[in-house]
């Protein structure tokens, strides 16, 4: 499937896994693939980013990827239900980091020299990277480029689609911004 990425969309993958291994998580999670395509310039997803605001939040969306990886990946709305039953996530996070230290849950290794490895994906990035596939064909695009990815991060409930929402970033307002309301394409 690699082969079908354009320059742009294997940059972003491969921005995925720095982001990462400088984390020194075992993993690329779908929200390092959408670290790695807000890093991105002069690229379709990048276009569209901007066109929906994205100079004025792209720092407080890094913020809001970082506080979800100290909760150890919980989406705003399942700390939200969590709450509901009577869990705050706030305490448990401030527990664990009283005993454990600080980003104790955001599952990386305390000594990242214990392993050398190359990250893996994790099934929501395996995910992401196969629903851009099938956006590519549907949209009957040749090659799956990183507006394909930012499109599946966006339609997919978790972290960075949740993240983006808050921002005014939704499926619907990235297609018409690229699509043109599926008639002309932008960029």
């Amino acid at each position: 499937m690699f082969e079908r990425f354009t320059k742009d969309a294997r940059a972003v993958v491969t921005g995925a896994v720095e982001y990462a291994g400088e984390a020194g998580g075992r993993t690329v999670d779908a929200e390092h693939l959408l670290l790695a395509l807000l890093d991105r310039e002069g690229s379709r997803a990048s276009f569209a980013l901007a066109a929906l605001g994205g100079g004025r939040w792209l720092d407080s969306v890094r913020g809001a990827l970082g506080e979800a990886r100290r909760r150890g990946g919980l989406s705003q709305a399942e700390a939200d239900a969590l709450a509901g039953l009577g869990i705050d996530v706030g305490e448990v996070v401030a527990r664990v980091e009283e005993v454990h230290g600080v980003g104790a849950l955001s599952g990386d290794p305390k000594d990242k020299g214990w392993w050398s490895g190359r990250p893996s994906f994790s099934r929501g990035a395996k995910d992401v990277l196969e629903r851009s596939l099938r956006i590519a064909v549907a949209q009957r695009d040749r090659h799956i480029g990183d507006e394909h990815i930012l499109l599946a991060l966006v339609g997919r409930p978790g972290v960075a689609a949740e993240v983006l929402a808050d921002h005014g970033v939704t499926y619907e307002a990235v297609t018409r911004v690229l699509y043109g309301g599926g008639e002309a394409k932008a960029g």
